[in-house]
């Protein structure tokens, strides 16, 4: 599966909302968290999700209210 990173603002979600969101099962668009990385004082949320496209994951972002300042597909050395 694709994977991909994504930021956007941290607002509404809280540190304890990000980390149910950690393990949650594939969702309608079949995208799942891989990693959820978070700046509180930042307002920033940087998303490191397995996800079949791009879309998926701007569809995946627009279910919550929320709007990607960007989205890009990345590889990873965990394989």
């Amino acid at each position: 599966m694709p994977k991909f990173i994504d930021s956007h603002p941290m607002k509404p979600f809280t540190a304890e909302e990000l980390n149910k969101l950690q393990n949650a099962p594939a969702d309608e668009f079949g995208v799942t968290h891989h990693d959820i990385l978070f700046s509180e004082k930042g307002d920033k949320i940087f998303c490191v999700l397995d996800a079949p496209n791009a879309e998926a994951v701007h569809k995946h972002h627009e279910k919550a209210g929320i709007r990607c300042d960007w989205v890009q597909e990345v590889e990873s050395t965990r394989g």
